[in-house]
């Protein structure tokens, strides 16, 4: 489980920047049934645990009396069924999706044997990594003709893809970390020219899968001797590989970004992440294994910094076309200035994960978080249905 210490410096807005986000949602055309929820998790990609929680974290705060919530894992081998509510999982192990549910089918079928189908109103899909925030489930639901939670598939795709969102960033003049990208072709044929560009960045460097998240394959490298053992552990993850030069002396900051009620980006205030001794960057175990880095809320940054990385957090956020909620991280030099690193789309979302605690500073709980994300979405829901759950004997329909 997620050990990170969170240093909370008491900081909160008196009003909510996102509107009167607590209240209830709009009733269905007869004024009768709660809104349907389906909340997709699990998946395909090694962020599996992580999802897994955070779905728990998100189905135990949809209201039951204003919402029906449909849990649907995905395993690993890429099944969809029915699940039962998540627990955070026992100490030492993280939940999953587990084989034995009833099956679902995520798209619309006429021939599904002895199915009841019935609509949700939107679905959350909660799931990080490959196969989940990359725009390959948006896609399907898209083409299913359902309403979701986040970004669609373009923004989904662009910000996963490290490059090409570093690469569509620089054209509009953001600033971003030093980088070049190669395919895993480019390698067999050419090593030594791929190495020979990492060393022009200036060791050490980074090397990272284009396209996973929760630094999973990354490896920071001291000189060229370890280069090439790095290429291949970032392969195992993705045959698109980013080297990134190390910015030293920075800190670690990321803004949280949510579409406000009337549709404009809005800011949380800013985060640090600080690792302490024992682990060279923030890697996957000091994420979510070890005890090892304070996430404090609000950063102690200078106002001017402070309002910079916010308006900077939105510009991004627009600029790659995002919608409902992402995470950007920055590095910021000691003299202000601010490099975007990357951008989430579907960040850690469980109650202790960074991107709740910056927006319960900006002043809106979890539950209010969780509940501002389903209601804005439900308006694109309005006429538009899916026949999303197919199983023997489970009548949704009241």
């Amino acid at each position: 489980m997620n050990n990170e210490r969170i240093v909370n410096a008491n900081s909160k807005a008196s009003d909510s920047p996102l509107g009167d986000v607590g209240s209830a949602p709009a009733e269905s055309a007869s004024g009768e049934r709660r809104i349907r929820v389906a909340v997709v998790f699990g998946g395909q990609s090694s962020e599996h645990e992580i999802s897994c929680l955070s779905a728990a974290s998100v189905m135990s705060v949809l209201d039951p009396t204003r919402y029906d919530v449909i849990p649907i894992g995905i395993d690993r081998g890429g099944m969809w069924s029915l699940q039962p509510v998540l627990a955070a999982g026992s100490q030492g192990k993280l939940p999953e999706v587990t084989a034995g549910g009833e099956e679902v089918l995520p798209v619309r079928s006429a021939t599904a044997p002895t199915a009841l189908l019935s609509a949700v109103d939107v679905v959350f899909p909660v799931l990080h990594g490959p196969f989940g925030e990359d725009g390959t489930i948006q896609g399907l639901l898209e083409l299913a003709g359902v309403p979701y939670v986040g970004s669609g598939v373009l923004a989904s795709a662009a910000a996963m893809n490290k490059a090409h969102c570093k690469a569509l960033l620089s054209a509009h003049g953001v600033r971003v970390v030093p980088w070049f990208a190669f395919h895993h072709r480019q390698w067999l044929q050419a090593p030594g020219a791929i190495a020979g560009r990492a060393a022009e960045l200036m060791w050490p460097v980074f090397v990272k899968p284009a396209r996973a998240g929760s630094s999973v394959g990354i490896s920071k490298v001291a000189s060229g001797e370890q280069f090439a053992t790095a290429v291949e552990q970032a392969l195992q993850h993705d045959p698109h590989v980013l080297v990134e030069a190390a910015v030293l002396n920075a800190r670690e900051i990321e803004v949280g970004v949510l579409t406000g009620s009337d549709g404009s980006a809005q800011a949380s205030v800013p985060a640090e992440i600080v690792v302490r001794e024992g682990h060279e960057f923030y890697d996957y175990e000091a994420k979510y294994l070890d005890d090892a880095a304070d996430l404090i809320v609000p950063a102690a940054l200078p106002s001017d910094v402070t309002a910079d990385v916010r308006r900077l957090a939105c510009e991004v956020f627009e600029i790659l076309g995002c919608e409902g909620l992402a995470r950007v991280d920055f590095f910021v030099l000691p003299d202000g200035s601010a490099l975007v690193n990357e951008v989430n789309t579907m960040p850690g979302f469980t109650s202790i994960s960074l991107f709740p605690q910056m927006w319960q500073a900006s002043g809106v709980s979890y539950s209010m978080l969780v509940d501002h994300l389903v209601r804005w979405h439900l308006p694109m829901a309005r006429d538009m249905t899916l026949q999303v759950v197919a199983l023997l004997g489970y009548q949704l329909a009241q």
